[in-house]
């Protein structure tokens, strides 16, 4: 399925996790349960030694992965053999990207059955190599937008994205929140129509995906509050998680629609 076939049912949930943690074997399943409990997206993050947009609780994760025996090889390996009906994301940095070759890389993700890409690092001025390499093999580049993102710019991005355009909640690292910004719910008014938004960076809970939706966005995503599960090896708790986050953006979602008398 590709990203666009998802957003024809939206809204979506889209969930991160940092592939090879707690190991590259446990990986495919850990994607499996994800995706039976109701995740309609699964962003598996390649580990890096400097995740820069990355909290705290990202960043063991991918010490963790790292030391268990996570490469950019092992990753291609690992996501081809989570086998799910649902689009896989790569996200990742453009260092490690840049040194596998970007004809090889864009390969590789077809190969394995990713649909979309995510740099943090790399902003759409400098992205075109990349983009042509993605084009070519039919993935998707996703670019990230932020509150403080000029609104000239938020619309050069607009153009230059496909699949959807990732909304930064706030500005900083990712890692769990207990507030929402006013300034998240701006930026996804800000978006101009055509491009799915998809809203990620702190959002942990049932309430704050369906605020997010309340206030337009198509999708929200959930990466923290994943990893940390993980971390604590509590996977039961963790597929509760994505069962009443999906629940509670449906719910959202609906109340959004004038009932016709």
């Amino acid at each position: 399925m590709r990203i666009s076939d998802a957003f024809h049912h939206k809204p979506l949930l889209i969930a991160y996790i940092c592939a090879g943690d707690p190991s590259p074997a446990a990986t495919p399943e850990l994607v499996k349960r994800i995706s039976e409990a109701g995740a309609d997206i699964i962003e598996l993050g390649l580990p890096h030694s400097d995740p820069v947009a990355d909290g705290p609780t990202i960043q063991e994760s991918s010490q963790r992965a790292i030391v268990a025996g996570m490469n950019t090889d092992t990753y291609f390996e690992v996501v081809s053999a989570a086998k799910v009906e649902i689009p896989k994301i790569f996200m990742g940095y453009y260092n490690m990207i840049y040194a596998r070759g970007l004809e090889k890389f864009a390969s590789d993700c077809a190969r394995s059955g990713i649909n979309g890409v995510i740099v943090p690092d790399l902003p759409p001025e400098e992205a075109e190599p990349l983009k042509i390499a993605c084009q070519n093999h039919g993935v998707d580049l996703i670019f990230l937008a932020a509150p403080n993102t000029p609104q000239h710019r938020l619309e050069r991005i607009v153009d230059q994205t496909s699949g959807f355009l990732y909304l930064v909640a706030r500005p900083g690292v990712t890692g769990v929140r207990s507030d929402l910004l006013d300034d998240t719910k701006n930026l996804i008014a800000r978006v101009p129509d055509g491009i799915p938004k998809a809203v990620g960076f702190g959002i942990s809970t049932p309430e704050q995906a369906a605020e997010i939706v309340s206030a337009g966005a198509d999708a929200v995503i959930v990466g923290s509050a994943c990893v940390d599960l993980i971390a604590k090896g509590k996977l039961a708790e963790l597929e509760d998680l994505i069962r009443k986050m999906k629940l509670a953006i449906e719910i959202a979602e609906k109340r959004k629609i004038p009932t016709v008398c």
